[in-house]
């Protein structure tokens, strides 16, 4: 097939520039501080558990939320393949995800659990509204463009997220000229300029994606069976595509240190490198403004890494690029480890944004230049989601479990470098398998 007209790529794209700033904003950076910074000294009761550690709730709470988006986005995409509806699922799940973090601006210490729950609802909005922005890419990327197209897409991502982190910055360090009373109030406008800016900028995409073309075949009426059958038969053909069957183990574990890094880096970095210090209002501000500047340098070296790890993989292939990933990803966690001061961090952090723009874009697109020929496009997506939300869901729980049992953040982000050599493992087992011509595959 022939790449789409350059419209439909970038509408296409645009949806990162609109949904990514709830990654940056919402668990990477304002928020993750926020409910730190509310929550730190406390004991937080949430449903009737009380919780010693906040840390360890905001870590089960992202567990929980990639969990059910888990269980019913194979559900979703095989209603979204049968009808030729993929665009009406993800706007759904866009407005759900976005208006939930409008919801946030009424989060505050008094009721930390609707913060947690309007965060759980809007990991589950934007996660389901990616699983069908994924499955578009086959559809209008052809195979040699889908690294270029992929990375694109999360380019546009971190550039329209850092745009929005440096307004939400400037609210938060400078909220007295603006007349806001204090960073929290801040904090709270923040998460409602995120919802806006998502649900408003998605509507490039919604006006320019086409509508998705269901498969040739007829589906039966039995959506709730047969979303989870056409997931069976997914694992099934991957019996006959080795290279892609272990390509997807290994990054079942890259997920489970990626996702857990991006879920917790922003805690980890308020407790253990800039901490509130009691009574000191200036060193308070300064230190969250220096938070802010950090994730924003993370933001702007992964639009560089992005496109860096996209023309590496052309001269020397996918794989040995992801290995090297890895490999950088495994000092990481050594790294975070011995961290202490502010300047060890801030090369860690530029370390880290350099690798996790490029691993996702190429995993993302790694996966779909190997998929088998097939209108089934979501169901394909659908599992490579799931892997990914599984993934999160085993690094974000394990985290929040180390971090409970083992008294602190410092030895759960040790602890992950066991998925990232699992990982590493796990690629060399693929690399091992010669590649073979990429076969059609329709499902009945």
């Amino acid at each position: 097939m022939q790449t789409a007209p350059k419209k439909v790529v970038t509408g296409w794209a645009m949806y990162d520039w609109a949904n990514s700033v709830y990654s940056l904003v919402i668990t990477s950076s304002i928020f993750p501080a926020y409910y730190e910074g509310i929550t730190t000294g406390k004991k937080v009761n949430f449903l009737g558990r009380i919780f010693s550690e906040p840390s360890a709730l905001y870590n089960y709470a992202v567990a929980f939320s990639f969990l059910f988006i888990a269980l019913i986005s194979p559900l979703l995409s095989s209603i979204a393949d049968a009808k030729g509806s993929k665009k009406s699922f993800m706007q759904f799940f866009c407005y759900m995800g976005s208006l939930s973090c409008c919801g946030m601006y009424f989060f505050g210490e008094n009721n930390v659990q609707l913060g947690i729950i309007l965060f759980i609802l809007a990991a589950i909005g934007f996660c389901g509204s990616i699983v069908f922005y994924n499955s578009y890419l086959p559809e209008i990327a052809s195979v040699e463009d889908q690294d270029k197209v992929s990375a694109k897409g999360f380019s546009l991502g971190y550039i329209g997220s850092v745009i929005l982190l440096v307004i939400c910055l400037i609210l938060v360090t400078k909220h007295d000229v603006f007349g806001i009373p204090s960073q929290g109030a801040a904090s709270r406008i923040s998460f409602l300029l995120t919802g806006i800016w998502w649900m408003g900028f998605a509507q490039i995409t919604f006006s320019t994606l086409p509508k998705s073309i269901p498969p040739p075949t007829v589906h039966g009426n039995n959506f709730l069976t047969k979303g989870y059958g056409e997931l069976k038969k997914v694992w099934n053909e991957l019996k006959s595509q080795p290279l892609l069957k272990r390509f997807l183990f290994s990054f079942l574990f890259i997920s489970m240190g990626v996702q857990t890094v991006m879920y917790s880096a922003a805690l980890f970095a308020k407790q253990q490198i800039f901490p509130d210090i009691p009574g000191n209002a200036e060193a308070n501000k300064s230190n969250s403004g220096k938070l802010m500047i950090t994730i924003l340098i993370i933001q702007l070296v992964a639009i560089i890494g992005a496109y860096l790890f996209s023309n590496l993989s052309k001269k020397i292939g996918n794989f040995k690029v992801l290995v090297i990933a890895v490999l950088i990803w495994i000092a990481i966690c050594i790294s975070a480890y011995l961290t202490h001061t502010q300047v060890q961090f801030y090369f860690l952090a530029a370390t880290v944004g350099m690798v996790m723009g490029g691993i996702q874009s190429l995993c993302r697109s790694t996966y779909s230049k190997h998929m088998p020929a097939t209108n089934d496009t979501a169901s394909y997506f659908s599992f490579y989601d799931v892997c990914e939300k599984l993934g999160t869901v085993i690094g974000t729980a394990t985290f929040g479990i180390v971090t409970e049992q083992l008294g602190g953040m410092r030895n759960a982000v040790l602890f992950l470098m066991t998925y990232f050599i699992i990982a590493l493992l796990l690629l060399f087992y693929a690399m091992s398998v010669k590649n073979k011509p990429v076969a059609s595959v329709s499902f009945s």
